[in-house]
């Protein structure tokens, strides 16, 4: 297989969700000597490029992206270590904290996120699950992000977004990071009323308004 075909092979693992078949392409490249950069921008992204294109007019749904990402995840691992065996650094786009709130355990959301963005060349400091606020605060000192990301995916843990953007200010944080609000009870009004920067409906548009903040 010559490298156009490696590549377009990339792409359409990616639109398929096969994440082994990725991951395998990935190695195959970077055995072969292939540029690693070439690899990521035109191949994987621009898979998870036409995913994108597809979720937005509703040709794939939300199993097919959490598969598609999935895919692009296990690329992205072989990559990133060839990347850093030969010292390369992509350009990023900014640094990005995620996380999800204080006593909610859900992570498909966030997770995905954070694949697509790295894919789209963010650096993503990822902090789990269960983020207590303190430790939101502690991201935003130590990593100095352009974004904060903030996931709820209940009502109840949805006042933990609301308390971290006040530990921010009370600690002089607030105007050193921008920040967005998702999940699936969080909308638009109750980005407004706790004073975050930003809101996503999902993992596809949280990419375009990150993107958006920085820029």
């Amino acid at each position: 297989m010559d490298k156009q075909q490696l590549l377009q092979s990339m792409r359409r693992a990616v639109v398929e969700g096969e994440a082994e078949l990725a991951k395998g392409l990935a190695e195959e490249w970077v055995a072969g000597g292939g540029d690693v950069l070439q690899a990521i921008d035109e191949g994987f992204v621009a898979g998870i490029q036409d995913v994108g294109s597809l979720f937005q007019t509703g040709e794939i749904f939300l199993p097919e992206l959490v598969a598609s990402a999935g895919a692009m995840k296990s690329a992205m691992g072989v990559l990133d270590a060839a990347l850093r065996q030969q010292g390369t650094k992509r350009a990023s786009l900014g640094k990005v904290v995620l996380g999800s709130m204080h006593h909610d355990i859900h992570d498909i959301g966030k997770s995905m996120v954070a694949s697509l963005l790295t894919a789209n060349g963010f650096e993503v400091v990822d902090l789990g699950v269960d983020v207590p606020s303190e430790k939101f605060a502690e991201a935003v000192r130590s990593e100095q992000p352009d974004v904060l990301g903030m996931s709820a995916l209940l009502t109840t843990t949805m006042p933990e977004q609301q308390k971290v953007i006040s530990l921010l200010a009370a600690q002089g944080l607030r105007n050193k990071v921008k920040v967005i609000v998702g999940g699936a009870p969080v909308n638009m009004e109750w980005a407004s009323k706790i004073g975050a920067d930003a809101y996503a409906a999902n993992a596809i548009s949280a990419v375009a308004v990150i993107k958006n903040l920085v820029g």
